[in-house]
């Protein structure tokens, strides 16, 4: 009897696309490189398999495999980073072209790359074409996006539905504005965006339903009463490497300024990180911004545990998206 399918979630991260899906009833296989995000997910009891994407073999997954899920590292994409990715961006559609005509350049076009890591972004479709899952969801920071039309375009060939776009996550409940790009596709069902659950400005009900929720507040997700605090945004600094984007803010000096303390801030107004209205935040209260259960288990250095929460996909974002997914291949008996 075969074994029944899985959902594979490449570049697994902490948990963000996972807990999305916990919250839909299923469960995935994490696929994922760094020590202390493999040893977050093993304390918050998700299966995980250390390994590097690009290196690992797809052929013993043939046949197992009915939902993926990718969140290539966003370093060299993002605004955080060098965007060493727009220099590369040709390419990694040549390494999608490529991989569609049944040729592996990886190797070749990797080492011609700014950064290497940019052609991470090829890897979902590296694995889709091998393992054919019934449904994909992937995320990146919004200057990937011509990737993400570009993969569509291959998966649309061998007969996926597929819609790419940006999505806001505070539209969806999360206390940001942080913007992503997402690609869905799915051969079960027609795919499109989830509908928005909140909005900035969410208007009287009407005869056709509901108005949204409003947008949800930073002060309110960490529980900060009227009184206690300014309304913050929040600041973020990453790694050497270009580091995590959590969360977006125009303040440029000042994420500057908190890469150099390798510290969060919040920031009221035009006051810098470092003034006298300003707030650290802790690491739990950075996964609250990120929607993550209370008292998730961050493992690793204080600096590595920021960087997970921040780079994470927020759960209640990934419930959002998967749930336009998912549910359609229940319909048709996979099993998750």
């Amino acid at each position: 009897m075969p074994a029944p399918a899985r959902i594979l979630d490449l570049f697994a991260g902490p948990g963000g696309w996972t807990q999305g899906l916990a919250a839909l009833g299923h469960r995935d296989i994490g696929l994922e490189t760094d020590p202390a995000a493999c040893a977050t997910r093993a304390a918050a009891g998700h299966t995980t398999v250390r390994a590097d994407v690009a290196a690992h073999p797809t052929a013993p997954l043939a046949g197992k495999v009915a939902g993926l899920i990718a969140s290539p590292p966003c370093q060299t994409w993002s605004a955080a980073g060098r965007r060493a990715g727009s220099d590369d961006l040709p390419l990694c559609l040549q390494a999608l072209d490529d991989l569609a005509a049944g040729r592996d350049t990886r190797t070749a076009l990797r080492t011609a790359c700014t950064d290497p890591r940019s052609l991470l972004v090829a890897e979902p479709l590296r694995y889709a074409l091998d393992l054919r899952p019934g449904w994909i969801a992937l995320e990146e920071v919004p200057a990937a996006a011509p990737v993400f039309a570009h993969t569509a375009r291959h998966l649309a060939a061998v007969g996926y539905a597929t819609w790419t776009g940006v999505l806001n996550a505070a539209d969806y409940g999360v206390p940001q504005t942080r913007r992503r790009a997402f690609l869905l596709a799915s051969t079960l069902a027609p795919v499109a965006p989830p509908q928005p659950t909140h909005a900035k400005n969410p208007g009287p009900e009407t005869l056709f339903g509901s108005a949204p929720a409003p947008w949800v507040s930073m002060a309110d997700a960490l529980g900060w009463g009227a009184t206690d605090r300014p309304a913050p945004t929040v600041t973020a600094g990453g790694g050497r490497s270009g580091g995590p984007e959590p969360f977006p803010t125009q303040a440029r000096n000042a994420l500057k300024q908190a890469q150099q303390r390798g510290a969060w801030a919040l920031r009221n107004g035009g006051n810098r990180p470092d003034g006298a209205d300003s707030v650290r935040i802790t690491v739990a209260e950075a996964a609250a911004l990120q929607t993550f259960p209370p008292g998730y288990p961050f493992q690793g250095t204080k600096t590595k545990q920021f960087e997970q929460a921040g780079n994470a996909v927020p759960p209640r974002l990934a419930a959002a998206v998967l749930r336009t997914l998912v549910p359609a291949a229940d319909r048709v008996g996979v099993a998750a």
